[in-house]
C-alpha cells in the first residue's frame, strides 16, 4: 500500500510540474557594479585558523575577505573579476590584526596630556620619556615643572606610586607650591593627592568631603569611588574639548603604533557618557582612523532620574542604536569588584596584604550581587573587574550562583585583569565556562615590588597567572589597559610568554603562556572575549579585512624576541596605514 501511495504522489507531483522548471542557480554577475579584488601577497599569512595555519595572499573585496590561500587557489576568483596583485607586504608577514580588549582610550586622553613621572620609561610616537625613579627624583622634577608652567596653570603629574617615590600628601605639595594647584595622580590612576591651592581651585565643600569614605581630606586623597568627587570638580579642565581631543588624537596614534586595529574601551562613561561619546565621535570617527573600538559601558547602578535596575538595562539596550562604523556598543557591560592593582587597594584572602592595610570594594558584595543578576537575567554579557583573589571569589561566587539559578549558555563571563588569584579558583572558572582577559603586565612592573612590600613571594609570582587558564582550557586574551601598560600587544605576548620582570627575573615560569596561547591572546581569543570572533581574530573568508603588518613571523623568532619585532603598519577594513 505504502509503494502505491508513493507512486501517486510522485506522478501527481510530476504532473503538475512546469514543464521548463529547472533547478535555480545563484547568479554570477562577474565584476560589473562590484568593487575589484585586491590580493595581498606576502613573504607568509599567518592565518590564525587551524584548518590552513598559513597561506600566500589574501584576497579582499569591500573591506572584507574573499579568499585566502594561494595565487593559484583563487583563480576561480581572479578569472572572473578585475582585480589587482599588490606585492607590498612581499618580505613581511600579514598577521590578523591585533586587538587590545581592553583599554581606557578617555582616560588616555585625560592622562597623555600630564606630565609623566612614572619610574618606568616610555615610548610614546611623539617622544621618549625618562623614568623618575626615586622619591628625591620625584619631587625635583615637581619643582621644575612647577617652574616652567605660567602662574595660573594647575599642575598635573602622572605616575608617582609609594613603592618607589614614597608617601605623597597635601603637605607635601603645598611646599611644592603654595598658590598653584598642584595634583599628584599615582601610577595606577584609582587615586590622587591634591594641595591646598588645589582645594580652593576645586572650589569643594571639605566638610562634605570628610564624610566620603574614600576622600582623605587631611592628606588630600581622593581613591576609588572618591575619585568621582574629584572628577566632578575638575571635569570642567580635564574635559576642556580642545584638551582632551587632543589628548584622544595622541590616542590614536598610541594605538595605530601598536599594530591594532580593534581594541575594547572597557569603561565608556567614566567622565559622564554624553561628553565622552561626543569626543569619541569627533576624533575617533574619521576615515584616517585605522581601527574599530568596541565600547562597553561601566555601570555600577542606575544614574541620574532612573529609579530602578530595569530602566539602566533599558538604556545599555538601547546604546547600540547610536552605533557608527568605528564606534560600536554591544550586549556587553562592564562591572567592578575590588580597587587598583597599581593602588595597592586590591581585596585579597588570607594572609591578606604583608603590611597589614586593607583593600576597598568598589562596589560592595550586596550591591553587586543584585546588579549582576539584573545584568545576567536580560542576558547581558559580563565583565568584571576583578584585581586580588577575594575579588576574583566574589565574581566567581556570583556567577556560581547565577548559573544555578538561571542556567546560561555561552555567557561569556569575563574576568578583568586577574591579578591575584588560585589554581582552584581557575578550576571553577573552567566549571561555569568564565573568560579570562589579564593583565600580564603586571608581572613585569610589579612582580618584584609586591613580593617585597605588598604580598610576599609566592603569591607575587604567580600574579595574572596564565599557564593554569591555558591547562584548564580556558579562553583567555591579554590587554594593556592603556596606560596601566604600554599598548603594544606584542609586549603584553611577550610578558605572558616569558614571565620576566624588570629585573629580567623569572615569576613562576609555570604560569608562562606557550607561544601559541600568547599569539592567540592578541587575536582569535581577544577578539572571543569582545564577542567578535565572527567578524576579526583571523583570516578566513567573510571577515574583515584587517591585518597588523609584520617583519618577522613570531612562530619563526620565538618567545625571547617577540617585543622586538618591527611593525611595518597596518590594514584596516582593505585600506593600508602604515607606521
Amino acid at each position: 500500500f505504502l509503494r502505491h501511495l508513493l507512486r501517486c504522489v510522485s506522478c501527481i507531483a510530476h504532473h503538475f510540474k512546469p514543464p521548463d522548471a529547472k533547478v535555480p542557480r545563484i547568479a554570477r554577475t562577474g565584476g560589473a557594479g562590484m568593487a575589484d579584488i585586491t590580493v595581498f601577497t606576502a613573504r607568509r599569512v599567518r592565518t590564525m585558523e587551524a584548518s590552513m595555519p598559513t597561506a600566500e595572499a589574501v584576497a579582499v573585496r569591500d573591506g572584507r575577505i574573499v579568499e585566502v590561500g594561494t595565487l593559484e587557489n583563487m583563480a576561480p576568483w581572479l578569472d572572473g573579476y578585475d582585480h589587482e596583485i599588490d606585492d607590498t607586504f612581499r618580505d613581511q608577514v600579514i598577521m590578523p590584526g591585533f586587538i587590545d580588549p581592553h583599554l581606557h582610550p578617555s582616560m588616555a586622553a585625560v592622562l597623555l596630556p600630564m606630565e609623566f613621572t612614572t619610574v618606568v620609561e616610555w615610548d610614546l610616537p611623539w617622544s621618549e620619556i625618562g623614568a623618575v625613579g626615586g622619591r628625591v627624583e620625584l619631587l625635583d622634577r615637581l619643582i621644575e615643572l612647577d617652574a616652567e608652567l605660567e602662574p595660573e596653570a594647575p599642575l598635573f603629574a602622572w605616575g608617582h606610586h609609594p613603592i618607589w617615590h614614597g608617601e605623597v600628601d597635601r603637605e607635601t605639595l603645598n611646599n611644592i607650591s603654595a598658590t598653584r594647584p598642584v595634583i599628584v595622580w599615582h601610577r595606577g590612576y584609582h587615586s590622587l593627592i591634591v594641595n591646598d591651592a588645589c582645594y580652593r581651585w576645586m572650589d569643594i565643600d571639605l566638610d562634605a568631603a570628610r564624610r566620603h569614605p574614600h576622600i582623605d581630606v587631611d592628606r588630600g586623597a581622593f581613591f576609588e569611588t572618591g575619585l568621582a568627587v574629584a572628577y566632578r570638580h575638575m571635569n570642567s579642565f580635564l574635559l576642556g574639548t580642545e584638551r582632551f581631543r587632543a589628548g584622544l588624537d595622541r590616542m590614536r596614534q598610541v594605538i595605530h603604533h601598536g599594530g591594532q586595529t580593534t581594541i575594547g574601551d572597557a569603561a565608556m562613561g567614566m567622565y559622564g557618557f554624553e561628553d565622552e561619546w561626543e569626543h569619541l565621535k569627533a576624533v575617533m570617527e574619521r576615515p584616517d582612523t585605522p581601527f574599530r573600538i568596541q565600547l562597553m559601558p561601566a555601570e555600577m547602578g542606575p544614574v541620574g532620574d532612573e529609579q530602578s535596575d530595569e530602566a539602566m538595562i533599558e538604556r545599555i539596550l538601547a546604546y547600540p542604536q547610536r552605533n557608527t562604523h568605528r564606534l560600536r556598543f554591544s550586549d556587553h557591560v562592564k562591572m567592578f569588584a575590588d580597587g587598583g592593582f597599581f593602588a595597592e587597594l586590591l581585596m585579597l584572602k588570607a594572609p591578606g596584604h604583608l603590611d597589614g592595610r586593607h583593600g576597598e570594594w568598589m562596589t560592595p558584595p550586596e550591591r553587586f550581587e543584585q546588579v549582576a543578576r539584573a545584568f545576567w537575567n536580560a542576558g547581558l554579557k559580563i565583565h568584571v573587574h576583578c584585581t586580588g583573589d577575594l575579588g576574583v571569589e566574589m565574581a566567581l561566587s556570583t556567577l556560581e550562583k547565577l548559573q544555578w539559578e538561571r542556567p546560561r549558555f555561552n555567557h561569556r563571563f569575563t574576568f578583568e585583569h586577574f591579578g591575584i588569584s588560585s589554581a582552584q579558583q581557575v578550576a571553577r572558572m573552567a566549571e561555569v565556562g568564565a573568560l579570562a582577559s589579564v593583565n600580564v603586565y603586571y608581572v613585569y612592573e610589579l612582580s618584584r615590588a609586591f613580593a617585597d612590600h605588598t604580598l610576599g613571594y609566592e603569591r607575587a609570582s604567580q600574579m595574572s597567572r596564565l599557564g593554569s587558564l591555558e591547562r584548564a582550557g580556558i579562553r583567555f586574551a591579554v590587554h594593556s589597559d592603556f596606560t596601566m601598560a604600554p599598548a603594544k600587544p606584542l609586549n603584553n605576548a611577550w610578558v605572558a610568554a616569558n614571565r620576566l620582570n624588570e629585573s629580567g627575573e623569572v615569576m613562576c615560569s609555570n604560569e608562562r603562556a606557550s607561544l601559541d596561547a600568547a599569539i592567540k591572546a592578541i587575536t582569535c581569543n581577544a577578539a572571543y572575549v569582545l564577542g567578535l570572533e565572527d567578524e576579526i581574530g583571523s583570516l578566513r573568508w567573510g571577515k574583515r579585512a584587517d591585518f597588523t603588518i609584520l617583519e618577522a613571523d613570531p612562530y619563526d623568532v620565538g618567545v625571547e624576541d617577540l617585543r622586538d619585532i618591527p611593525i611595518w603598519g597596518t590594514v584596516f577594513e582593505g585600506e593600508k596605514f602604515p607606521i
